[in-house]
């Protein structure tokens, strides 16, 4: 099969294609024939380190996780999808997955089926980013009708699910990024978009019950500042450092790490909201899978609305 490979690391030229093994599923797997792979700032981060999430694996290293395709295989005691499926998710993470490649296996249970309403493209978007956005926003806060909810970086690949994800809970959203994005940011459901190149979001913000912090940096224990009592803070970036947590408590607020975690469950919740028109995936580019480098320097410019997808067949 092709796959792009990690020929070292460093910048994007290490991104190579190659011909590898297909791999074989084994009992509860499915193999997957892939039309698209998502790209996400784990992915660049990784190839830059060889670290970012967990360490590489002997062998060439294949990243991505985030896939949508069809079952073309299954394994021993797989019930849940047959031969033909559409399925998408975001296997194994955060070890390593190999989505930049024309097949991949994984465990059924990680999987879901694909809403009928996206294309194999705006699936692949999903998984990585908008379990990211459930996890934190219903798993770990339980966001209910009337709270209000901060997003920063609204914009981006995570933050533009994660605010439709808020409101969909019945939350009062408000959402950072630049002035030119606001019209977009409001389409999506933010009920007050914020420029923060023109205001100071610390200073000015306040009685929010749930911030997801998806920018991160020094100013991000600041966030604190905004919460009201009993609130919490969830930094994506980087997590939350002992600093932060016991600053949270010191402030009668919360402050908690959350790492995604494969969940078909989840995506199958995911993919209801997508059918009931209440989430839906932008994507701001497409690559095929040899210019793989090439999505690596887009995103790495940190600039997009939505998500980066590579094409692969």
């Amino acid at each position: 099969m092709q796959a792009i490979v990690c020929a070292g690391f460093g910048d994007p030229a290490v991104l190579r294609p190659a011909d590898l093994p297909r791999p074989e599923p084994i009992g509860t797997e499915v193999l997957v024939r892939v039309h698209a792979a998502g790209v996400n700032p784990v992915d660049w981060k990784t190839r830059a380190d060889g670290e970012t999430p967990a360490p590489a694996g002997p062998g060439p290293s294949v990243l991505g996780w985030d896939v949508s395709g069809v079952v073309e295989q299954v394994g021993v005691g797989v019930t849940r999808f047959a031969v033909g499926d559409e399925v998408f998710g975001m296997p194994w993470f955060p070890r390593q997955a190999g989505g930049y490649a024309e097949y991949v296996t994984a465990p059924s249970r990680q999987l879901a089926r694909k809403p009928g309403g996206l294309s194999h493209a705006e699936a692949a978007g999903l998984p990585l980013a908008g379990l990211t956005a459930w996890q934190a926003l219903v798993d770990t806060a339980d966001v209910r009708p009337g709270q209000r909810v901060l997003v920063t970086g609204a914009a981006g690949g995570v933050g533009h699910l994660a605010v439709q994800l808020a409101k969909a809970r019945g939350g009062y959203v408000l959402g950072t990024a630049s002035a030119g994005k606001h019209d977009v940011l409001r389409s999506l459901g933010v009920d007050e978009p914020i420029d923060y190149t023109t205001v100071d979001v610390p200073a000015t913000v306040r009685d929010v019950d749930v911030v997801l912090d998806l920018v991160g940096g020094a100013a991000g224990p600041s966030l604190l500042r905004v919460l009201r009592r009993g609130g919490i803070l969830i930094p994506i970036a980087g997590g939350a450092s002992d600093d932060t947590i016991a600053a949270a408590s010191a402030a009668g607020v919360r402050a908690a790490t959350v790492l995604v975690e494969p969940d078909g469950a989840a995506l199958t919740q995911l993919s209801r909201l997508v059918d009931e028109g209440r989430l839906r995936v932008r994507v701001a580019a497409t690559f095929p899978l040899a210019e793989a480098a090439s999505a690596h320097r887009l995103g790495e410019q940190g600039r997009t609305l939505g998500k980066i997808v590579l094409t692969v067949s």
